[in-house]
């Protein structure tokens, strides 16, 4: 059975119209939900791009495989699924955005990667780099890339560009020089049409390889295809039609956002968001901006607009797998790397916050034969993902069986009802950020609770029943107490049960 893995960047679950959202249209994806099962307690175990890409692909925790935020790479010599499949026989081929190393180091200034942004830019090491980029990489042996948002990209799709429209290569190279300063906007303009969007070019390349391969390029090999988007992250900026597909003034801000007004008395946010809208020599505010309401519309409208964009290249990608006859030996798996608060509380974007907007996120999982039309409310994280794909293959690896950190989550796509965790855990490092600190999540059934670092007495716990919107804060009710003092315990046991029990690194010892 082959896997196409469609995974988007920053998209909450609720950006679906197949999970409720009332004003968004995604035919396309609904589909895959109509064929499959859609889970609606599906965590990430890090609500930043790269520790949880990195979790999908190793089935460890960020404290496990490294990548404890967004500028660390993920070391060579953790094992991935990718190192699996291809070992076992499959082709395994990535399309888009990778993001297993750092686009700019913010650890060790010094690290090198092979998706550094600089290097894909630089006249003199751009070329080096796309002579020499290492295949297999991280077990992909065919790579394709993007690296960067918006349309604020480079990579492969660059040289796409310069060969198919290179009317628009003087445009790119202009966004490109100013990068650091325009991937920081909520949402821009773009002067690029649909046709020539990062979007389009990921469809593209991946129905090229899609008709490739029927054509026996890959002798009778099976097919894992990494298909990742790199939208709708910041800055949203939809070509051509979907600029205004959705208008500002049509849509609803969520309940909560008039909440900002309560976070002035949260111990931790109240000194977060007070720095992160300390302005930057460029004029740029940084992350948990706190925009005006009109603002946070325009975002969500064209936020909506990436996401339709997204969803019509899902289509033809679907289209092509129908076509070329292999929709019925495929698995399809659609999810997102982490989301954003859109308006949540007052807030925008993510970083360390204790709210679900940031950590929960789609994921719909087509099994051919298996279940379909299904929506299941099991607890599901993303550390259980490899673990299941290899289940489903009925592939065993006797290196990854002892590490895998996760669940196979099977029986939950054979029955929907089917429950196989009891909570789930998410963690939080900021140690490139200005605030520096650590974040824990325990996600239960009925209940989530937040602890800090540097608050010891001090966190968030929400009713999910009663309060979805997470707006009555718990942690001093003293009716919660014993429930509060529950989760806590359990959350220190599920902490134990994720740390090395080896001497040396996860990465050293296999």
């Amino acid at each position: 059975m082959n896997v196409l893995f469609i995974i988007t960047d920053q998209q909450r679950a609720d950006h679906l119209s197949c999970a409720g959202n009332p004003i968004l249209k995604t035919p396309n994806i609904d589909s895959i939900a109509k064929n499959g099962v859609r889970f609606t307690n599906y965590f990430c175990t890090n609500p930043m791009c790269m520790p949880n890409r990195a979790t999908l692909f190793t089935g460890l925790y960020p404290n496990m495989h490294g990548v404890r935020c967004n500028g660390i790479n993920l070391p060579t010599e953790v094992p991935t699924i990718t190192h699996t499949l291809r070992k076992k026989g499959y082709h395994t081929i990535s399309i888009g955005k990778i993001h297993f190393q750092h686009y700019s180091p913010v650890i060790k200034r010094k690290a090198k990667s092979w998706e550094s942004m600089d290097d894909w830019t630089s006249e003199k090491k751009g070329k080096r780099v796309r002579e020499n980029f290492p295949l297999p990489y991280y077990g992909f042996n065919e790579v394709e890339i993007t690296l960067g948002h918006g349309d604020i990209i480079t990579g492969h799709y660059q040289d796409w560009l310069k060969e198919k429209a290179p009317q628009h290569s003087s445009y790119l190279k202009k966004r490109l020089d100013q990068r650091w300063m325009l991937m920081r906007y909520l949402y821009d303009e773009t002067e690029l049409p649909e046709e020539y969007f990062p979007t389009s070019y990921v469809t593209e390349r991946i129905i090229a390889f899609l008709e490739r391969f029927v054509k026996g390029n890959y002798d009778d090999k099976s097919f894992f295809l990494h298909c990742s988007i790199p939208d709708p992250h910041h800055p949203a900026c939809p070509p051509g039609k979907y600029k205004n597909m959705y208008k500002p003034e049509d849509l609803q801000l969520p309940p909560n956002f008039i909440d900002i007004n309560n976070l002035s008395n949260h111990n931790f946010l109240s000194n977060h968001i007070k720095k992160s809208n300390l302005k930057d020599q460029s004029g740029l505010v940084k992350l948990l901006e706190i925009p005006p309401e009109e603002k946070v519309r325009k975002f969500i409208s064209y936020t909506y607009g990436s996401i339709a964009l997204i969803d019509y290249n899902v289509g033809k990608i679907l289209t092509a797998l129908k076509n070329l006859g292999l929709e019925k030996n495929t698995m399809v798996i659609f999810t997102s790397d982490h989301g954003d608060l859109m308006g949540d509380h007052g807030l925008t974007l993510k970083g360390p916050v204790p709210f679900k907007g940031v950590l929960n996120i789609p994921l719909i999982w087509k099994v051919p034969g298996l279940t379909k039309n299904a929506v299941s409310s099991s607890l599901v994280s993303s550390v259980d993902i490899p673990k299941t794909i290899l289940n489903l293959l009925g592939i065993r690896d006797k290196i990854l069986s002892r590490t895998f950190q996760g669940f196979n989550i099977t029986p939950i796509l054979k029955d929907p009802n089917q429950k196989i965790r009891d909570c789930c855990l998410v963690e939080e490092d900021e140690e490139g950020g200005f605030l520096k600190t650590r974040l824990r999540h325990l996600i239960t059934e009925n209940y989530k609770l937040t602890i800090y670092e540097n608050f010891e007495n001090f966190g968030d716990l929400y009713n999910r029943d009663d309060d979805p919107r997470e707006i009555n804060n718990l942690w001093n009710d003293a009716k919660f107490k014993d429930i509060r003092d529950n989760l806590l315990r359990k959350m220190l046991h599920e902490s134990l049960k994720i740390q090395s029990r080896y001497p040396e690194t996860q990465a050293n010892i296999i």
